[in-house]
């Protein structure tokens, strides 16, 4: 494993420098599900919660986190995100929705944190539409799915050596 670069050489946090890194285009996809009973969905699907529109609330939740995520999470840099979307799918099968994040820019550092926000934020925006109808519904797989640009390269979730 590399070095944590968010510490120094005294083992104090900071910022990282990347003033010397260069700007590349960079890209990240996160995922991850609310899971809840099958009479919630169709709220949800039918549009009768009563706090409105859940899915429209979600999406606009998740992409203002996004561009805030330098504010929520300590040492991220702020970005210039060039875009970001939110999309929720609605999934019979789990029952539930899921919810996926595409965020880009080009700078010198990544925007994963961004991504992860995005769909962390969106499914709790959801979670808080719909409590009042399912208040076990569970929110899960909060992950990175894809990663590209930097020096690092590309990630894939499931290319990773064991």
């Amino acid at each position: 494993m590399s070095r944590l670069t968010h510490l120094d050489a005294q083992g104090q946090a900071h910022m990282v420098d990347v003033a010397e890194k260069a700007v590349t285009a960079r890209r990240a996809v996160a995922e991850g599900a609310v899971v809840m009973k099958p009479e919630t969905l169709a709220l949800i699907r039918d549009g009768d919660a009563k706090k409105g529109d859940v899915l429209g609330t979600a999406r606009l939740a998740g992409i203002m986190a996004a561009k805030r995520t330098h504010e929520l999470i300590p040492l991220c840099h702020p970005l210039a995100i060039t875009k970001v979307s939110v999309d929720l799918v609605l999934d019979e099968a789990l029952p539930g929705v899921r919810v996926s994040a595409e965020v880009r820019v080009a700078g010198q550092t990544g925007v994963e944190m961004e991504a992860l926000t995005a769909v962390s934020v969106a499914c709790l925006t959801i979670y808080d539409m719909v409590k009042a109808a399912d208040r076990g519904m569970r929110i899960e797989a909060v992950q990175l799915v894809h990663k590209s640009g930097g020096k690092s390269g590309v990630y894939e979730r499931g290319s990773e050596e064991a």
